[in-house]
């Protein structure tokens, strides 16, 4: 039990890691290797300055659900670990961690709503940027990809862990 209760918070906080530095990190989009987008910025590099010049990426309606809903995902990640932490020490014994999980299966689906989002409607969220067959998807958008399962696997383990002395 002891080994099945630290897997668990282990990959719970690596996720939420990966998670947040998928959000933050400046790589959803890349051109040729001096350009990339985020979701909230889209930066070039200067030749003759020799520095990354960042401005912000215009407000589309989609880029704005897609920033929405990766936020809210590394909250309710993040919230759902408060609520573990929280169960472990007051839940009795054979007691389900059924918020907690489903805090977590939460998070992954706004993960996947996001990345969908940004997979369907990436012309129009970078409709001012260069050409996009020029470019292709960064490591960002992919570690994104990789948190829905790893959310939703993890939602549905803390649903069936139960509590034991």
């Amino acid at each position: 039990m002891a080994s099945l209760l630290l897997f668990v918070t282990l990959l719970h906080l690596i996720t939420l890691t990966v998670l947040f530095i998928a959000t933050l990190e400046k790589s959803w989009w890349v051109w040729d290797g001096s350009e990339h987008s985020d979701l909230w910025y889209t930066c070039r590099f200067d030749n003759e300055t020799e520095a990354r010049l960042c401005l912000s990426s215009e407000k589309t309606e989609w880029l704005q659900a897609v920033q929405v809903l990766m936020i809210l995902s590394v909250v309710f990640s993040a919230i759902s670990f408060l609520i573990f932490l929280g169960q472990l020490f007051t839940i009795s014994k054979g007691g389900l961690f059924y918020l907690t999980g489903v805090c977590q299966a939460f998070a992954g689906l706004n993960t996947f709503t996001a990345v969908l989002i940004y997979t369907l409607h990436n012309k129009e969220i970078l409709h001012d940027s260069r050409e996009l067959s020029s470019g292709h998807f960064g490591y960002c958008f992919y570690l994104a990809w990789v948190c829905v399962p790893l959310l939703l696997c993890s939602g549905i383990m803390y649903i069936h862990l139960r509590k034991r002395e």
